[in-house]
């Protein structure tokens, strides 16, 4: 899996902060009490472990990660449970065609994603277009459907992985 993810803004006027250590567990404890949800020892020690990770990683590897950490049995159950709740509190995104999440450095600011993912490598790349989200919205609303959740995700070789073996 790769060491890093890079966030690209193509929208014109769309301003987010991007967060990072210290900053980003303020931010995610903000966001989820913001939202009546408590910030228990469990879900700091899940979204620690998202953060740790800049491939997308799933709820088996984060269970089995704090299991070796606390000593004792944590069920995949509970991690997916947590992991849920931080996709609907913006905390997290879900990486569908991987069935694994990461962690939302900006989780103040709430807008459609586009990911980018290397099929040699892993690396994810999030890119924010609302211009393509919304023409994609206006499109299934002209279809008649609504109260969408929008999951764009794009899959190919990363530059770095297309320069270490070129075709």
């Amino acid at each position: 899996m790769a060491d890093h993810i890079h966030t690209i803004d193509d929208h014109a006027g769309h301003d987010h902060e991007e967060h990072s250590g210290q900053s980003l567990l303020r931010a995610a404890r903000a966001a989820l009490t913001d939202a009546g949800e408590q910030w228990t020892d469990m879900r700091s020690a899940v979204f620690g472990q998202l953060m740790k990770s800049a491939a997308p990683v799933s709820a088996y590897d984060i269970a089995e990660d704090l299991t070796r950490e606390r000593e004792k049995r944590v069920a995949p159950n509970s991690v997916y449970r947590i992991l849920d709740l931080f996709v609907r509190t913006n905390l997290a995104n879900r990486i569908e065609s991987a069935n694994a999440y990461l962690v939302n450095r900006h989780p103040g600011c709430r807008h459609d994603c586009i990911f980018v993912i290397c099929d040699q490598c892993g690396r994810a790349e999030h890119i924010d277009d609302d211009r393509l989200t919304d023409g994609l919205r206006n499109a299934a609303g002209s279809a008649g459907f609504g109260d969408l959740r929008t999951v764009v995700e794009l899959r190919g070789v990363c530059s770095d992985c297309a320069a270490r073996h070129p075709a």
